[in-house]
């Protein structure tokens, strides 16, 4: 149910965020809050819509059941651009493809222009190249994979066929303050209380992380440019967990303590817990990481990407934890 219609934002269009709640939704609501942009928040919960975004003059809350096409078109409509980040259980990826059809065909039937849907490294597969460009194929090796090459496919296949712009922008993992999805969240955790970090392991190879914060400024002026959509975006960071685990323990002034879970333990933890099961498909991207190439998208957005340096953005999500001690 809507509560009313907003503004056209800076952009010049009606922005509407689905799937909201999540950490990147509320980094791009905040971006989207700096340029005095309006926009609408969509969801399934009120309640933690509005415990989100109810302070913010500058949003519209709405909820919707994606399953339903009247209430996907009622939470739509208005909208002139989506920025599609909704989220299913880590179990339940087979949910992917078919949230995007549902909300595609309501947003075709709303007269939506476009839809930056944020994605992830997934559908690329096993790295055939580092760093990956938007070149590399996607060749999912993993059922998670498939499902999100299959969820993108719906977008790209609807802007071929001319009946809504899409675009894609890749995310590797990410962390930032109070950001409890992330492989990160335990470390800064640790760090504050003086415990031990449970990490996935190995922690000595590369893997990609992006602050939070960062995101909302890309998406937003990737809406501004009309050579953005039709393909994929990649946004890249790449660093060790051991390298960021030492520089977090040593700001809080405490000897690193660390507990690295392997493909193994992952195995075994997931007899007991189904969710740990789920990340074993996924553990080549810690032995074999995708370690991506965004200089194409840096090309593209006047002034290029702005990335807080790791220093700064650790030391940020540090105090983050300490102040919730």
């Amino acid at each position: 149910m809507l509560a009313k219609r907003p503004k056209m934002g800076a952009v010049g269009k009606t922005i509407t965020l689905v799937g909201a709640a999540g950490a990147i939704g509320k980094s791009v609501s905040e971006a989207l809050h700096r340029e005095g942009t309006q926009y609408r928040v969509v969801g399934r919960d009120r309640v933690s819509l509005t415990a989100a975004f109810g302070e913010d003059r500058l949003a519209e809350i709405a909820t919707w059941d994606p399953m339903d096409n009247n209430s996907a078109r009622t939470a739509l409509c208005g909208s002139s651009i989506l920025i599609y980040l909704v989220g299913v259980p880590y179990d339940q990826f087979q949910l992917h493809p078919v949230l995007i059809r549902k909300t595609l065909d309501a947003a075709i039937s709303e007269g939506v222009e476009s839809i930056l849907l944020i994605g992830t490294v997934y559908p690329y597969g096993m790295p055939q190249s580092t760093p990956v460009t938007e070149d590399h194929p996607r060749q999912p090796n993993t059922f998670k994979g498939r499902m999100r090459k299959e969820q993108e496919d719906v977008l790209l296949d609807a802007h071929a066929a001319g009946a809504i712009r899409g675009a894609i922008l890749r995310l590797p993992d990410f962390y930032g303050a109070n950001v409890t999805k992330s492989f990160l969240h335990s470390l800064f955790e640790a760090a504050a209380k003086g415990g031990t970090a449970n990490l996935v392991g190995p922690v000595d190879t590369p893997h990609e992380f992006v602050f939070v914060p960062d995101v909302g400024p890309v998406v937003t002026a990737l809406l501004r440019e009309p050579g953005a959509w039709g393909r994929w975006w990649n946004l890249a960071g790449a660093v060790t967990q051991r390298e960021l685990a030492e520089r977090v323990f040593k700001m809080a002034g405490v000897k690193p303590r660390l507990r690295v879970a392997g493909k193994n333990l992952l195995r075994v933890l997931g007899i007991f817990n189904p969710m740990m099961r789920e990340f074993v498909e996924m553990h080549y991207l810690m032995t074999n990481p995708v370690l991506m190439d965004d200089s194409a998208l840096n090309s593209l957005l006047p002034g290029g990407i702005r990335k807080t340096p790791y220093e700064e953005g650790l030391r940020i999500s540090l105090d983050a934890a300490r102040a919730g001690l």
